[in-house]
């Protein structure tokens, strides 16, 4: 039988789960950027408090939902409410205990775009980017750079910096489309917020997907790196009011995309729901986001609901 409460918890920190067979549930994996739910739960809680898991892209796995909390690095309120649903399993005192500082920087290779080169590498790193509709000045503010040899050897390099100026993440992009990995991400927790350095809190943001998503919309947008919304971004857009949050994900991430505009209209804050029909914001550009983006009006629950309905007939 599954374990409804339980359910609701994944379903706070992971969005919306699929059914699969038995009592398994598929959500987004926070493991990778798959556009597919890859991450496979038993919510049949055993008579041992235990419900394996398995990301089936990371090959990430456990046997309880407490090893999985600890992978994404959650926070001690995310373990309460699970100690409080899963009776006979055990999890220690999170007031005694320190956590490491997780610590990432760039690669040793990294060479900065706005220093010009005379590589082909230089060239064709430029030449991607400007296909992409990424400018100089993009380069410049989000300090875009790329690396000619190592790890990350024919990749653009993406940072993000929190708001003290500390590198949090980074993200990768094959400028050759001979290269057969595209991406190449840390293997660091996903639970930061990305661009926070740049972010205005007092004004409106945009919440989408990916790097190259943030620098097309460019007005106060944050990367979510993935489909789902990380503990650390939700729990600061309350603490700050955000009066204004545009969602704005690929046409595949629907159902996530509408459990985070359940979540902050909960909470009282205006939500206005972009349905990207088959193009993201990268391919879309600057100009033509701009115009949907001005174009969309504040979501009401009626339309909530029509749109969960939507989902559902299909």
């Amino acid at each position: 039988m599954q374990n409804l409460k339980l359910l609701q918890l994944l379903e706070s920190v992971l969005g919306k789960g699929k059914s699969t067979s038995g009592n398994n549930v598929a959500f987004f994996s926070p493991f990778t950027s798959h556009y597919k739910p890859k991450l496979e739960i038993d919510i049949n809680t055993t008579s041992e408090g235990q419900n394996a898991w398995h990301c089936w892209i990371s090959d990430k796995k456990g046997r309880s939902i407490n090893s999985l909390f600890k992978q994404m690095n959650l926070g001690k309120q995310y373990f309460e409410q699970l100690s409080r649903i899963i009776k006979s399993a055990k999890y220690k005192n999170f007031d005694n205990e320190v956590k490491p500082v997780e610590t990432i920087s760039l690669p040793e290779e990294y060479i900065p775009l706005w220093k010009h080169k005379k590589t082909p590498d230089f060239r064709n790193a430029i030449s991607y980017l400007k296909s992409r509709g990424v400018t100089i000045f993009d380069i410049l503010k989000y300090r875009i750079g790329y690396c000619e040899r190592g790890a990350y050897n024919g990749k653009i390099i993406v940072p993000s910096y929190d708001c003290t100026g500390q590198l949090n993440y980074f993200v990768s992009r094959a400028f050759y489309s001979a290269d057969k990995y595209k991406h190449k991400n840390p293997k660091v927790s996903k639970d930061i917020i990305g661009f926070d350095l740049l972010i205005n809190w007092e004004e409106p943001i945009v919440l989408c997907e990916g790097s190259f998503d943030a620098i097309a919309i460019k007005r106060n947008a944050i990367p979510l790196f993935g489909k789902i919304i990380q503990p650390q971004l939700q729990k600061k857009i309350i603490e700050k009011r955000v009066k204004d949050i545009y969602i704005c994900l690929d046409a595949d991430a629907i159902r996530n995309a509408l459990s985070i505009a359940e979540r902050f209209m909960g909470e009282g804050l205006n939500v206005y729901f972009i349905e990207l029909k088959e193009q993201d914001a990268s391919d879309l550009g600057f100009h033509r986001i701009t115009e949907i983006i001005e174009q969309t009006g504040v979501m009401t629950f009626e339309q909530l609901m029509q749109l969960r309905m939507g989902i559902l007939w299909k």
